[in-house]
């Protein structure tokens, strides 16, 4: 009998490196082409039947900044033959009968982003554009579209193997808060009901599933793959729940299961896994759902991560350790593959996430920072894996031999732009550490933090022959960049557009603090030594720092202190950031219960929208619209100081004109739109029962 629960001894990472490989299959030259769409593309390729079918929510751009794209082509790399059903009308289950029967599995995605935070606003209202479909129109996927995606794919051939994967589904795997329905949902195994969840990054883990099951396994058998998430059946749950009700005496399973006695059948391995706690708990106790993150959080490290298991009122859902972080030679093969770098020639529109990354160069993955409001650590891992330096420059080769490619790379980068090839320099103690972030409080004395194969490699970018500018437009950790002198004298001075994007968050210690980013006075001295080599470089050249409002631990003092310093610096954010509590991180446990997962301590929680609303205005203060709004905010905080004349004041005494009129707008708007449903007039020769009728066809029109 297969193992319900597999037990996963820590182990190295295995010589046999199946990704490395995939270049041997690439090596002969042959004309581009797009994965196919259509069932006529794919008997171009002399394809009669595929092995694999993709769905997915965003528009098909064969780019290695797509998941869709480097999945799809290290399938195709491997052997497999590969179709793309992209943004399907999920009406109906016909879309996924586009290339008939799929011979191993379906392989679904709701796209680059979870599609509520694609498609709403931190203030839950609809978003007016989506960058990841064609012409920006929104309403070409579902909300939850891997629930509606999965479901299709049952519909149209029952009996093939759905497998789950994407932002969304790796970030919904166990028991959730979700932000749109304010409450704690379910492990997306359960409402979308895939065979499998491969969460992470996937290459590796779609590559194992396609060649187990191209050898003959079943999906009850991929259970004991790194990566992967998994849920039990009713008999299944009922044994595993019958051995923990065994467990000796003083080991709570609500922190670890240490069953050593096993059943006969030696059905149920759980040696390492931890028992989280239930649905049911983390639903009916803030401070249980708190305790669950932490316990979450403290197993992503590769290396020493446990199992982890959680019911949900009898059934189980096993969610198996992380994948291990991929090789370098795996990261070159990766990106060596042979994509058009273009979206499907099919679409006649732009495309906004296309045009904004087309031209850009991924060097790197993962992030140590652990910033407890972003998702990328959990996602791609707190291990940096980076391509070899002659990787990423027969890239930036092959792009300046495309016509259309202008000679300007517009980032060269990844999560964080400077973390390149930086990881713990003792690999003995990493693979036993368990802490959130290797820079916050202080960097670890352990980090490599050699920003030199980063300056050689921006160096040699800009001189490849038919480059006229390399910029970087990723995100920079400032308290890492101010240690290399070197690295901010080349990005100033060459890679550097006039205006450098950065991200200090806030100004508030305590926020920072929950937010896991250093203090306020990193980025004051960032932005004094990128002035200075400014000016030695003869350039004026500005910083925009970017800001949250409403995270969690930021009250009305805490955004008016936030305003001031911008003020005092002559920062004028054109663009303001809400917190929006994504599935998993870390604040946003913090959001819904108010509880801070490792601490315990209570943390100020901005709930409401009108709470929300004042401090986004505060970081826009200067903007006249906002100027009823930052008073409110300033009355209701009793910094009545901060109007008027001062030096420090936000706002003047009297509302200026634009701001009156704002308010006008913003009255009336109030009082226009359709807010009855109108019941187009009934003829009187037209049949009660035909169209036009009303919601009382049978009754009697006044004028009859």
């Amino acid at each position: 009998m297969t193992s319900l629960v597999h037990s996963l001894p820590i182990i190295e990472h295995p010589n046999a490196d199946p990704l490395a490989e995939l270049h041997l299959t690439t090596a002969s030259p042959r004309r581009l082409k797009p994965l196919p769409m259509t069932m006529a593309e794919a008997r171009e390729r002399g394809w009669n039947e595929l092995d694999v079918v993709f769905v997915t929510g965003d528009a098909y751009i064969d780019h290695p900044s797509f998941a869709m794209a480097i999945l799809g082509r290290v399938l195709e790399a491997a052997g497999f033959r590969v179709g793309i059903v992209s943004q399907p009308d999920w009406h109906s289950c016909d879309a996924w009968r586009t290339f008939g029967k799929p011979r191993l599995f379906f392989a679904i995605s709701a796209g680059n982003m979870d599609s509520m935070i694609n498609h709403y606003t931190a203030n839950r209202k609809v978003r007016n554009d989506d960058a990841y479909s064609p012409g920006g129109r929104i309403g070409l996927r579902p909300d939850r579209a891997t629930l509606g995606y999965c479901q299709r794919a049952r519909e149209a051939y029952s009996g093939v193997p759905v497998i789950a994967g994407s932002v969304e589904a790796s970030l919904r795997r166990l028991a959730h808060y979700d932000y749109w329905s304010d409450k704690v949902r379910r492990s997306i195994l359960l409402d979308a009901k895939p065979d499998l969840v491969a969460f992470g990054m996937g290459e590796e883990s779609i590559l194992e599933i396609a060649r187990r099951l191209d050898a003959g396994e079943t999906v009850r058998d991929l259970r004991d793959m790194r990566g992967i998430a998994y849920a039990l059946g009713a008999k299944e749950s009922a044994e595993l729940s019958d051995i923990r009700q065994g467990e000796p005496e003083g080991v709570s399973p609500r922190t670890t299961s240490q069953v050593r006695g096993l059943t006969p059948s030696g059905s149920l391995g759980l040696h390492g896994f931890l028992t989280l706690p239930s649905y049911e708990a983390v639903c009916a106790d803030k401070p249980t759902f708190a305790e669950a993150t932490k316990l979450i959080h403290n197993e992503t490290n590769p290396y020493n991560a446990r199992g982890l298991v959680q019911f949900h009122d009898k059934q189980a859902v096993v969610c198996n350790p992380p994948c291990f972080p991929i090789s370098q030679a795996a990261m070159d093969a990766i990106y060596a593959l042979p994509y058009t770098r273009r979206p499907h020639p099919s679409y006649k529109e732009k495309i906004p996430a296309f045009e904004m990354i087309k031209d850009s160069v991924t060097i790197m993955r993962g992030c140590f920072g652990g910033c407890t409001f972003c998702s990328i650590t959990t996602h791609q891992g707190r291990i940096i894996q980076s391509r070899s330096h002659d990787s990423v420059i027969g890239e930036i080769e092959t792009m300046t031999r495309d016509p259309q490619f202008k000679g300007v790379i517009s980032d060269i980068g990844g999560p964080t732009a400077n973390m390149y090839e930086m990881r713990c320099s003792r690999p003995e103690v990493e693979a036993v550490c368990r802490r959130q972030s290797c820079v916050h409080p202080t960097i670890c004395k352990l980090l490599g933090t050699d920003h030199g194969p980063l300056v050689k490699l921006m160096k040699d970018a800009r001189e490849v022959p038919g480059i006229k500018k390399v910029f970087v437009a990723s995100g920079i950790r400032m308290d890492l960049a101010r240690r290399s002198p070197e690295y901010m004298r080349e990005l100033v001075r060459h890679h550097v557009g006039g205006h450098l994007k950065v991200a200090p968050e806030h100004s508030d210690t305590g926020v920072l603090n929950l937010m896991r980013k250093p203090a306020s006075d990193d980025f004051d001295k960032f932005a004094d030594v990128f002035e200075r080599e400014s000016k030695k470089a003869g350039k004026t050249q500005y910083i925009i720092p970017y800001y949250i409002a409403s995270h969690p631990g930021s009250d009305l003092n805490a955004m008016i202190d936030l305003a001031i310093f911008l003020k005092r610096n002559g920062y004028r954010p054109d663009q303001v950031q809400d917190f929006i509590p994504a599935p998993f991180d870390v604040a946003t446990a913090m959001y819904y219960t108010g509880i801070d997962p490792f601490t315990k301590k209570p943390v100020y929680v901005a709930q409401h929208l009108r709470d929300r609303k004042l401090q986004r205005a505060l970081m826009q203060f200067f903007k006249p619209e906002n100027y009823f709004e930052v008073r409110k905010a300033l009355e209701q905080a009793g910094r009545q100081d901060l109007i008027g004349p001062g030096c420090d004041s936000l706002i003047p005494d009297q509302p200026p004109r634009e701001a009156l009129e704002q308010r006008r707008k913003d009255a009336n708007s109030k009082f226009k739109g359709e807010f009855v449903h109108k019941i187009p007039p009934t003829s009187k020769k037209q049949s009660r029962h035909g169209p036009g009728q009303g919601y009382r066809p049978g009754r009697r029109s006044t004028s009859e």
